[in-house]
């Protein structure tokens, strides 16, 4: 197989721009995800676009051989979708210190949040202005694992398909439906309007979060981790909810809190 060696390469560039431009990702409708479990989930969902491996990794014939084998059954035998990239330019088409030595370009999964909506069962967790990626990678995880339906956010929130979002979501990415609002406030309006209770992580909370028996329908709003929810955005909430602090710390950090009420909805809901 023909080895990728020049930094220059069309696909190599293409590949430095997914990984460091939100603007490139929103163009093309694809991202990178990188390492074997990533790589294997997105061949397996058919979402996988071009794979690429570090020489190193490829000499590894049983890895190169179950992968190949992966993508001749999930997309129908295309020639050329695995391609092999000399270890020193891998490392800069590489968004971690450590390369595992696989890396794929992903085709952008795509929700209908409308049909969700009309479920009679609805867990939503609502974030306005996440910036930090690890945040934001870790609260889709634990949506997953907290069984909630979507993740439906406000257009300041760290795109979604950063390479330290996607890593931090491992794997959740693929499977938790997700959307951006382009008017955040009009859609906790709409929420409402849909019979959907919006619970805020709120300083001024009167009610503690693990005394509340949520709604079958039901939203937990979580704001910015320096500032949290705006003042508009809180003001749409039905509930402001406060989790009990001791000793002098204020507050959690956005992606604890987040965890704590998205469980305690599943376990009271």
């Amino acid at each position: 197989m023909e080895v990728i060696t020049s930094s220059t390469n069309a696909q190599i560039k293409h590949i430095k721009e997914l990984q460091s431009k939100a603007r490139a990702r929103r163009e093309s409708g694809s991202f990178v995800a990188e390492g074997r479990k990533l790589v294997e989930e997105a061949c397996g969902l058919g979402l996988a676009q071009q794979i690429y491996l570090s020489e190193s990794y490829a000499r590894e014939e049983d890895r190169a051989g179950n992968l190949a084998g992966c993508l001749e059954a999930k997309e129908a035998k295309e020639a050329g979708l695995v391609r092999v990239v000399a270890d020193t330019v891998f490392k800069t088409i590489s968004d971690t210190q450590t390369p595992q030595g696989i890396l794929a370009v992903v085709r952008q999964p795509v929700y209908s949040i409308e049909e969700l909506l009309e479920r009679e069962t609805v867990r939503l967790l609502l974030l306005e202005d996440i910036r930090d990626p690890g945040n934001l990678g870790t609260m889709l995880r634990t949506a997953e694992g907290a069984g909630i339906d979507a993740v439906l956010m406000s257009q300041g929130t760290v795109d979604y398909y950063n390479p330290k979002v996607v890593r931090a979501t491992m794997g959740s990415i693929f499977r938790v439906p997700f959307a951006y609002a382009a008017d955040f406030l009009k859609l906790l309006q709409t929420l409402k309007q849909k019979g959907i209770h919006l619970f805020a992580a709120h300083l001024a909370g009167k009610a503690c979060y693990d005394e509340i028996t949520y709604p079958s329908r039901a939203a937990v709003l979580i704001g910015n981790e320096a500032n949290g929810l705006t003042d508009e955005a809180a003001g749409e909430a039905d509930c402001y909810v406060k989790i009990p602090m001791a000793g002098k710390v204020e507050s959690l950090n956005a992606a604890v809190a987040a965890a704590l009420l998205m469980y305690q909805m599943r376990r009271k809901g």
